[in-house]
């Protein structure tokens, strides 16, 4: 729904204490309050997509605003969290990698923003990476089947176009309700402009000892664990089982309250994980795979604000 999601963004994720990025997510954030969107013609994706006072969404145009995409990434996974960044990624303070350029980068902006000097200057506040299965394929595959094997899952749907969401993040003071609503607001305008059938990425919990995280995960293996023709493993050794714990023995309650804001918000929607987690230890994160169909997305957010967002087009 690692640097990266869905991010996308260990970036989609994190952690149940310091929750940087998507922090207050829930499915009710993609119901629009008082945004307006562009129409969804081939020309809108360039235009905004969505308002709410002084800040806007829409995706990067051009390479220096994906550098400044990069650089809030920096701040916030690398200054912020625990990751542990390369000589590269130090000497620029930058989160980059090469699948940065075949991807579109969803940023918010705030108009309002004031620079060193105290003028005006409009800043990238939160940032989601979209990677489309046709700019996948160039690349020889998703950032996602670095930990999770997604590939058999993708070929059993081979009429569904899908999207990885990652790297998603979002500066501190502005990790509010707004700010989150317009990410998903820009994404949702996206995958209905790009007819995208499913979203999948990782998304962390915090630390990286399996048995810290056992309830959760046991939860997610027993209760939310995708099957048939959406199911999905990690990546062969790197895999460890989420089935820590009997079935019997879960405390539902407690178990989701363990959780990060945003793994608790896919699973109001609809989404499923894949079977077996990875530990990242640059990021110090445990991570799960996420897969969304477009289709399981529950009906009243669907509803309440249109199939092409009409109900708030421009």
């Amino acid at each position: 729904m690692t640097p990266r999601t869905v991010d996308g963004a260990k970036p989609a994720n994190h952690p149940p204490g310091a929750q940087p990025f998507l922090a207050r997510f829930s499915p009710m954030m993609l119901i629009p309050g008082g945004f307006r969107f562009g129409e969804l013609r081939e020309e809108a994706l360039s235009g905004t997509l969505g308002r709410s006072g002084s800040l806007e969404v829409r995706l990067a145009r051009g390479p220096r605003e994906i550098w400044r995409a990069q650089r809030l990434r920096y701040r916030v996974f690398y200054q912020e969290m625990s990751a542990k960044p390369g000589v590269v990624s130090r000497m620029f303070r930058r989160d980059a990698d090469r699948f940065d350029k075949a991807c579109d980068h969803l940023l918010v902006i705030d108009h309002a923003a004031r620079g060193r000097f105290g003028g005006i200057r409009p800043r990238v506040v939160g940032t989601y990476r979209l990677m489309r299965q046709d700019a996948a394929a160039r690349l020889g595959g998703f950032y996602t089947q670095s930990e999770f094997d997604v590939a058999p899952m993708i070929a059993r749907h081979g009429g569904l176009r899908f999207l990885e969401l990652g790297r998603s993040c979002v500066l501190a003071p502005y990790r509010t309700k707004k700010t989150v609503e317009l990410l998903w607001h820009g994404i949702w305008a996206y995958i209905r402009h790009h007819r995208i059938d499913a979203m999948f990425g990782c998304a962390s919990f915090d630390g990286t000892d399996p048995a810290r995280l056992a309830l959760p995960l046991s939860f997610l293996h027993h209760h939310a664990r995708a099957e048939g023709a959406w199911s999905c493993a990690a990546q062969g050794a790197r895999g460890i089982g989420m089935d820590l714990l009997p079935a019997e023995t879960l405390d539902a309650k407690l178990a989701l309250k363990q959780m990060p804001p945003l793994i608790k918000g896919y699973l109001r929607l609809g989404a499923r994980f894949g079977a077996g987690a990875v530990v990242d230890r640059q990021f110090g994160t445990t991570d799960v795979l996420v897969i969304l169909p477009v289709a399981a997305i529950d009906r009243r957010y669907v509803d309440y604000y249109g199939e092409e967002g009409q109900r708030y087009a421009a």
